[in-house]
């Protein structure tokens, strides 16, 4: 076929300019009654086999399956669907459980037509004037910045418990121990 154009354009073009034929009615004139059948006469061939393998001219309804737009998308887990900015809450059949995180089909025609299939089974579905919206959590404040205090030299931290001073002057913190075993045996 392409080759069959590429004659055409490259022969045609050439004799157009030549009969000088500058309007489509002449040129169309000139197509059908002197090209054509001189260019059948020259190129036709008879076919190889006499059988036909075309097949059938589709029908109606596969024309319609075979010209739409489909999109996937994601089911949401309230069976909703979001699709160019549209809201499709879809109605789930006998099934009480969703299909969530699944994946739909939607389906658009030229005509502005509109179908779901889930699992390869039409859908029902309505469209939400607007979308739910989900309550918003409180956020959490704003977390504080962690600051690294370091103890002075002289803090009671730093010193050994042998050097540790009470803490009022002049006082024992604690009695000595007298006539208290220390061990645990008898």
């Amino acid at each position: 076929m392409e080759r069959n154009h590429g004659t055409h354009q490259d022969r045609l073009i050439k004799k157009l300019r030549r009969k000088k034929i500058a309007s489509y009615e002449a040129a169309n004139e000139y197509l059908e009654k002197e090209y054509l059948p001189e260019h059948n006469r020259r190129f036709a061939r008879v076919a190889a086999k006499p059988e036909d393998y075309h097949g059938r001219k589709p029908t109606a309804r596969e024309l319609r399956k075979i010209f739409r737009l489909e999109t996937e998308r994601t089911i949401s887990n309230d069976w909703v669907v979001r699709h160019e900015g549209r809201y499709l809450q879809l109605q789930p059949g006998q099934r009480r459980y969703g299909p969530t995180r699944s994946k739909a089909l939607v389906c658009e025609w030229e005509d502005g037509a509109t179908e779901v299939y889930y699992r390869g089974e039409r859908v029902a579905f309505t469209e939400l004037k607007e979308p739910v919206r989900k309550t918003a959590r409180p956020t959490p404040p704003a977390a504080r910045a962690i600051v690294v205090r370091k103890a002075k030299p002289d803090h009671p931290w730093r010193q050994s418990y042998q050097n540790m001073k009470p803490r009022v002057p002049n006082q024992v913190i604690a009695a000595p121990l007298v006539g208290i075993r220390t061990y645990a045996s008898p």
